[in-house]
């Protein structure tokens, strides 16, 4: 790990009390939840659709049973934990320093480690409602129902709260986490690519002072960064102090 990099982070922390985070997959992998687009060889093994087509709002209509087995076993992990990211970002926000934490995640991770302000930019797994009455169901209902989960008050199929390709983002969600992004004096963008749209996009709303990338892979907004990380980020979060 590169500590001067990670000096640097603490003092363009340390000089700010308007942080935004604004992170993707790569802040749950280290919580032991895979990027569902890696095809290991499991998944050739078990589904005979690529991922982007399984989580299709077409493919959900048409074809239910296939997407809720794929579902439940790649993108429903209900007992992960959060790990030094998640808690020192929830740390931040409570000493008053981060105003928001915008994520693609859909895991739910960031509140359960203590994080208020959570705009959720394709949803959680963590709600799910009725198609035809709306009713509310939570994870484990869904999690535990045989094949398609189905409302027990009108029978029709259940949904999860997930953003699924082919569909839009939610405008209020789009419109506070742009807020925030608009208002941050820095900005930090960890664990993702910024290669997946509409959400990527949020960043050109910056017009702070410091952005900060910190991601496993090269980005193609590093060259513009005032500093670039290519540390895990719960180990860089971890040297981080309060």
């Amino acid at each position: 790990m590169d500590m001067d990099k990670i000096r640097q982070l603490q003092e363009i922390i340390d000089g700010s009390d308007n942080i935004v985070f604004f992170g993707g997959a790569g802040v749950s992998t280290e919580s032991g939840i895979p990027d569902f687009r890696s095809q290991d060889g499991l998944y050739h093994l078990k589904y005979k659709y690529p991922p982007e087509t399984i989580i299709s709002h077409t493919f959900f209509v048409r074809k239910p049973e296939e997407f809720y087995r794929f579902y439940k076993d790649k993108m429903m992990a209900l007992d992960a934990k959060p790990n030094a990211a998640h808690i020192k970002l929830a740390q931040l926000e409570q000493a008053g320093k981060l105003k928001a934490v915008v994520t693609q995640n859909i895991d739910g991770l960031h509140q359960k480690a203590g994080s208020r302000e959570v705009l959720e930019l394709h949803g959680s797994v963590l709600r799910n409602y009725c198609t035809r009455c709306g009713e509310f169901y939570d994870a484990e209902f869904v999690k535990n129902a045989e094949g398609v989960p189905k409302c027990v008050k009108c029978g029709a199929t259940v949904k999860p709260d997930v953003v699924l390709y082919e569909e839009g983002l939610d405008g209020d969600i789009m419109s506070r986490s742009i807020m925030h992004i608009q208002k941050a004096e820095v900005l930090i963008i960890g664990g993702t690519s910024l290669v997946v749209y509409p959400a990527a996009g949020l960043i050109d709303y910056f017009n702070g002072k410091k952005l900060v990338l910190i991601n496993k892979g090269a980005t193609g907004r590093d060259a513009g960064a005032d500093l670039v990380i290519t540390d895990p980020i719960g180990e860089v979060f971890s040297q981080i102090k309060v």
